[in-house]
């Protein structure tokens, strides 16, 4: 059960027993008879209120009960997956109990999996704060993990639990141990509900802060599995590896290609960079870019000069590249801190020539055009050339590294042409973010076919390979637009490459298509196929700032 979505969770605060162990352990009803505690009155607040010797006298009572359950606690259900989760997602998290001390560290002897020292913090009713449901020892958890106490998740099986959490202002999760969810007891209801610490895993890793970039494959494939496309003129639907939709109007022969990209990384040829980048893709379904619309978003300190000349750059582009500038929306917004332009293209294709990738078939050949990373070295090299002349590279070097953007350059116009008027071409992918390790993932997550790619074959500048050096990156993570993955049959090969190179566009085959599946293999067993969570150039970047502010 869900009740309210939130997040970003950067930590996790559990309750002990019925949370971590299996419930059931403790029979209150018995040590209510013992200690003679009214029914329904928590157990530590009815001690509180007895005289001296015999509040001393319950508590030793108490105490020595809960060692004696904790000599037989089992792990709950899931508890040794998700902390195993926990720790390799690098999640601090602790324990908060209205146990003694003791009695949870002889319970962690029946749990191999887990130790005191795996936690950030320990709260028992042995530390010196008011138990729960006062919030005061999630608050001071928070603090002990150095978290926002609003990006603490508090875990629990009971009322307490809960109403400690929320009072503290942090996320709270009721696991129920499978049982109904009954959310009459709470006067402050939880934001989740689950039956299981299975559950409670899967709940995490969706609120976990996602990296820089777009989002990870697994997240948008799962997104994208709750919303199927149910409207048949959608020929192509949203999917991994798919960077364009077709729409057949059935009114004509032709089939409208549509495609959305913002730049949001480059700050210098932004406009260049919109256009191209969406135009790439609607070149590789085969289809001529025709017409671009541009969401102009601004800084504050925009001048009307500032959006004149980028609207100019705009329509400079697309003229150059035979696009009409459609139009779009302008807005200056404290939103944003630079310019961003979120580019829509659209452009047409016969119906009977329209690329997908579900068209390949095991025996393809494929083929890269130019080399990796051509726009991620460019774009480095404009947005940190001061840093890289600080680490040794001239500025002559430096020139000619920003110059790739349009020598060999980012735009696959020219060859997705040429590839499109062949016949045995069937499938084409432009490289971008993530690079080229994540592209031909997608590809194959898109062709429903493993690909067998050969690394050595792979171009790599000399440029690329210095720059990545320097900034402790990889060429096969890092964005890639100007190269096309272009899958063709094998009796075709050998025309398209000539006709290739014939056009001046450097072209190799890599790889060849394998049977049905998904994945990437490496041909050399030494070298596997490298896998990137963000694409290299948030790693670069951020290691070029840190030279920055060395200064």
């Amino acid at each position: 059960m869900k009740i309210r979505a939130q997040g970003p969770v950067r930590a996790v605060l559990f309750d002990f027993d019925g949370t971590l162990t299996r419930p059931g352990g403790l029979d209150f009803n018995m040590l209510r008879e013992k200690l003679d505690c009214p029914s329904g009155t928590p157990v530590l607040e009815f001690i509180e209120t007895l005289p001296g010797p015999e509040q001393v006298t319950a508590l030793a009572t108490l105490d020595q009960f809960e060692y004696e359950e904790a000599q037989r606690a089992e792990p709950n259900t899931g508890a040794e997956s998700l902390i195993s989760f926990l720790k390799a997602e690098k999640i601090p998290f602790g324990v908060a109990s209205r146990n003694s001390r003791r009695s949870v560290l002889r319970s962690l002897q029946n749990l191999e999996f887990l130790k005191e020292s795996d936690f950030s913090v320990v709260i028992t009713r042995d530390t010196p704060l008011p138990a729960k449901p006062d919030p005061a020892p999630v608050v001071w958890a928070a603090q002990q993990m150095e978290t926002r106490v609003d990006e603490l998740l508090m875990v629990g099986d009971f009322v307490f639990d809960i109403e400690a959490g929320k009072r503290a202002g942090a996320l709270t999760v009721w696991i129920t141990n499978g049982q109904p969810p009954d959310l009459a007891e709470f006067s402050l209801a939880p934001d989740h509900a689950v039956e299981t610490l299975s559950e409670l895993e899967t709940l995490i890793a969706e609120l976990l802060p996602l990296p820089l970039g777009k989002l990870p494959n697994p997240d948008l494939a799962s997104i994208l599995q709750r919303f199927p496309a149910e409207d048949p003129s959608l020929l192509l639907p949203p999917g991994v590896g798919e960077d364009v939709c077709a729409v057949d109007f059935g009114e004509s022969d032709n089939i409208m290609v549509l495609k959305s990209d913002p730049i949001t990384f480059a700050t210098d040829r932004l406009a260049y960079y919109s256009v191209v980048i969406n135009a790439n893709d609607i070149a590789t379904a085969g289809a001529r870019p025709r017409w671009f619309l541009s969401t102009l978003l601004l800084p504050e300190g925009t001048t009307s000069h500032n959006v004149r000349e980028l609207v100019w750059d705009l329509h400079e582009t697309c003229s150059k590249l035979g696009l009409t500038l459609a139009g779009g929306h302008t807005e200056i917004t404290d939103s944003v801190t630079k310019p961003i332009i979120a580019g829509h293209i659209a452009g047409i294709v016969a119906r009977d020539r329209l690329l997908t990738k579900q068209s390949i078939r095991e025996g393809d050949r494929l083929l890269l055009t130019k080399a990796i990373a051509i726009e991620g070295t460019s774009l480095l090299a404009r947005e940190f050339p001061a840093e890289l002349e600080a680490l040794g590279v001239d500025n002559s070097d430096i020139v000619k590294w920003q110059d790739l953007l349009l020598r060999p350059g980012i735009s696959i116009l020219e060859e997705a042409a040429i590839a499109s008027d062949n016949r045995g071409v069937r499938a084409m992918h432009d490289v971008t973010e993530g690079g080229i390790a994540t592209a031909l993932l997608e590809l194959s997550i898109a062709g429903k076919h493993e690909l067998m790619v050969d690394r050595d074959s792979v171009t790599v500048l000399p440029e690329t390979e210095r720059l990545c050096r320097l900034t402790h990156t990889s060429p096969w993570g890092l964005i890639a637009s100007g190269s096309l993955l272009i899958v063709v049959a094998s009796s075709d090969e050998a025309d398209l490459t000539g006709k290739l190179q014939d056009a001046g566009i450097a072209v190799s085959r890599i790889g060849q298509v394998l049977g049905s599946g998904t994945g990437v293999q490496s041909s050399s067993r030494s070298l596997p196929w490298p896998e990137f969570q963000a694409d290299e150039i948030v790693k670069a970047s951020r290691f070029l700032q840190k030279v920055g502010n060395s200064w």
